[in-house]
């Protein structure tokens, strides 16, 4: 039986309580997508559209260059007083 695919609603409807999660799996260290999907027991493509959300509006940075397989490393953001 093929995955079924949630609509847009359903990712975005989901995006403030996944985000919320991903920065609590950030605050342990770097992580990269697939890392924090495995993490999640989410598709890759939705903490990818969750994590892209985080990096428009700042919370989140890249760190470095991608690795071996051409994903990068996500931290959050460094708020300075």
């Amino acid at each position: 039986m093929p995955e079924t695919i949630p609509n847009r609603r359903e990712v975005f409807r989901d995006a403030f309580p996944m985000q919320a999660r991903i920065a609590a799996l950030l605050r342990e260290g770097p992580r990269t997508v697939p890392e924090l999907a495995a993490m999640l027991g989410a598709p890759t493509d939705q903490v990818l559209v969750w994590l892209t959300a985080m990096l428009r509006y700042g919370s989140v940075e890249s760190k470095g260059k991608a690795d071996a397989e051409g994903y990068y490393t996500y931290a959050l953001k460094e708020v300075r007083p």
